[in-house]
């Protein structure tokens, strides 16, 4: 570890702290209908759209309503998204002649897009067309971030409005929230990223004859090498790269404002056309971080009671610097093993070695700070995008993204989908302090009664089952063990990492694990439209329970939710109802991978 690594960690949660009032200060007044600079401009749209669509923008909805239209909209989306894949060969923006996505990646790719969690089965640019990926993926990474926003603010009004029965209208704020928040950041965003050189056409892929031909083994229909009748592989000649290219930078501000993560190209924001400088790194991961975060000030604002936003955005930033801090310590300590037989060998002084820390499947140019921080940045949100592989982490450096993630990506968390997640965290955090001091619960003058908890503990109760009972179907048969690259702790990893992120809808992963088979493709797509909507169902119930609740004011014996004592019950209700849940689970996996790498076991 280095002083400037923790220079720029630091560096970057003070610009994102500096941005979270005015930016939440924006998005509050944007969906209290407030009048902004950019009206002139986006009312016109706006009353456009509602005219051809026959949406009533005066008309508002009870949590029942809105949660049907969400449904309804995200259902429809995804099947224009499958439909799209399937026929894609055949519509125009296909310079590559791409085949359409065969049926169970279709399905995959088509939920994970819907839900905000951009698993990729598949290599992005040899399988979709730049109308697939402007048309389908990118329209989803605005649509589902919008539709994330909408949802945190319909929980937020039912926080702050009084005996009411309804929360907002789902079309109004997922309009108001492309037209107002995302248009205009993304346009301004597109441009930065073009000028530092991230790639933005639509020409076919150029072929670049190589200097130094190499020999490879050829490759079956299964994707397997083939050998010969002599029982040797199959060997072929490459004399040309292929270099893809594309509308990449459009679609790389989405990935990051909307905390997507699905990359244009396979390898991601490690790939030079989507992160090609130091400057496009700070800022992709500034992106990822911004709306999340100005959502506290929003919930602070919107409820009249700013001490309180600033107290969960403090509960957040402390979970994340614990997070970043074990990652970039696990990650600069490095593998004990290679240490050692480098200490060994007569080609590396021992001063270099010890320096060194793990640095496989990392950019050299970002180095192990800015790895270790985008993993958890990326981890922290429901965004999945990646500058270097956490397959590659040791145990406990990819433990940290695996436990961001089993915390329900609640550290400053999704566009949206942070907010409403933390909102639980703090409903239960609440009631746990009404318990210890005997009397019932308040929150922001709003008692939380037996339905709110419920409610509550069926989102907290949903996301350990459905990622603990497909892992462990995963790992018990062979259509899912056969998929694995890795045995023993690492190999469990893959698996219980694959459906964390697909239930949490963040899309990373620990790479090792071939997802694009027939079991992997519908599991995690199931996996992921439970982690969505299932949780979003009892979310809504509880907003519209508390909309129509009386406000009593606070008395001496009122928990207060606005100061230090608040920011640690809440952190201690995350963890210990969040991380627990899963240790165990840790306790197979990266947990015992540390002890037999420190025993000097490898599989």
């Amino acid at each position: 570890m280095t002083a400037n690594g923790w220079l720029q960690i630091f560096f970057l949660l003070l610009v994102v702290l500096l941005v979270t009032k005015p930016l939440g200060a924006v998005i509050a007044r944007v969906f209290d209908r407030e009048r902004t600079w950019l009206d002139p401009i986006l009312r016109p749209v706006e009353r456009i759209l509602y005219k051809l669509t026959g949406v009533d923008e005066s008309h508002e909805m009870d949590w029942k309503e809105y949660a049907l239209a969400l449904i309804l909209f995200s259902g429809v989306s995804m099947i224009l998204l499958y439909l799209l894949e399937r026929v894609q060969l055949w519509l125009p923006g296909n310079p590559q002649k791409l085949a359409g996505v065969a049926p169970a990646l279709a399905f995959n790719t088509a939920a994970s897009f819907t839900t905000n969690t951009n698993w990729q089965n598949y290599t992005p640019e040899t399988t979709m067309s730049y109308l697939t990926q402007m048309v389908g993926l990118a329209y989803h990474n605005w649509v589902s971030a919008a539709a994330g926003m909408a949802l945190a603010i319909a929980f937020i009004r039912g926080i702050s409005r009084r005996e009411q029965k309804t929360i907002g209208n789902f079309w109004v704020d997922l309009v108001r929230g492309t037209l107002w928040v995302l248009a205009p950041l993304c346009l301004v965003g597109a441009l930065v990223l073009v000028s530092q050189g991230v790639v933005q056409n639509l020409k076919p892929y150029d072929t670049a004859q190589l200097v130094d031909p190499y020999q490879t083994p050829q490759l079956g229909s299964d994707g397997k090498p083939m050998n010969g009748s002599d029982g040797k592989p199959v060997m072929q000649t490459v004399t040309q790269q292929v270099i893809a290219q594309g509308p990449t930078a459009s679609q790389e501000i989405i990935k990051e404002l909307g905390t997507n993560g699905g990359g244009f190209f396979n390898a991601n924001s490690a790939h030079p056309f989507e992160n090609p400088t130091p400057f496009t790194n700070f800022l992709e991961m500034f992106c990822i971080l911004a709306i999340p975060s100005a959502f506290t000030y929003t919930l602070g604002k919107m409820t009249g009671s700013p001490r309180h936003g600033w107290a969960v955005w403090a509960a957040m930033a402390l979970l994340f610097l614990a997070g970043v801090t074990t990652a970039y310590w696990a990650e600069a300590r490095g593998n004990p093993l290679l240490t050692s037989a480098a200490l060994h060998s007569p080609q590396h002084s021992s001063s270099t070695v010890r320096t060194m820390g793990n640095l496989e499947g990392k950019e050299v140019r970002f180095g192990l700070a800015n790895s270790a921080l985008f993993a958890t940045v990326t981890t922290d949100t429901s965004c999945g995008a990646v500058n270097s592989m956490h397959d590659s982490f040791t145990p406990l450096g990819g433990m940290v993204p695996l436990i961001n993630l089993m915390l329900s990506e609640v550290i400053f968390g999704g566009v949206g989908a942070g907010m409403y997640g933390m909102l639980v965290f703090v409903i239960l955090s609440v009631f746990i302090a009404g318990l210890m001091v005997g009397r019932t619960p308040e929150y922001l003058g709003k008692k939380i009664e037996a339905y709110d908890v419920k409610m509550a503990m069926l989102v907290i109760l949903i996301f350990p089952l459905v990622i603990l009972v497909f892992t462990a179907i995963s790992v018990l048969y062979s259509f899912g063990t056969s998929a694995m690259a890795n045995a023993g702790p690492h190999g469990f990893s893959e698996v219980l990492y694959a459906f964390t992120s697909a239930v949490a809808n963040n899309g990373s992963a620990f790479n090792g694990l071939s997802g694009n088979t027939p079991w992997y493709n519908t599991s995690l797509g199931f996996a992921m439209l439970l982690g969505r909507f299932m949780m979003i169902l009892p979310m809504l119930a509880i907003a519209g329970n508390l909309a129509g609740k009386k406000q009593t004011p606070a008395t001496l014996g009122t928990f207060p939710v606005t100061g230090p004592l608040f920011t640690v019950l809440l952190i201690g209700v995350v963890v210990i109802v969040g991380a627990l849940t899963f240790f165990p689970a840790l306790s197979l996996g990266p947990i015992l991978e540390h002890l037999l790498m420190q025993a000097g076991k490898t599989f």
